[in-house]
């Protein structure tokens, strides 16, 4: 099983975002909109403009993973 980590933050954007960007254009969201930090392995949930999708942003101590749904 795995648990997700004490103190694990979860930052929801609260506009929508265009869906096309990929990792580097969500880590520049990350920075400048929230300032927040893409690599402190929190997660950051994206939603599209239909509101029928959402992206998913996280660093896992190795690479940024992005999954969408």
């Amino acid at each position: 099983m795995i648990a997700p980590r004490a103190g694990l933050r979860v930052w929801m954007a609260t506009r929508p975002v265009d869906f096309r960007k990929g990792v580097h254009g969500l880590v520049a969201l990350v920075a400048d909109v929230l300032c927040a930090d893409p690599y402190g392995g929190d997660i950051f949930v994206f939603r599209s403009k239909r509101n029928d999708r959402i992206k998913l942003l996280a660093w896992d101590g190795s690479g940024m993973v992005v999954s969408w749904s």
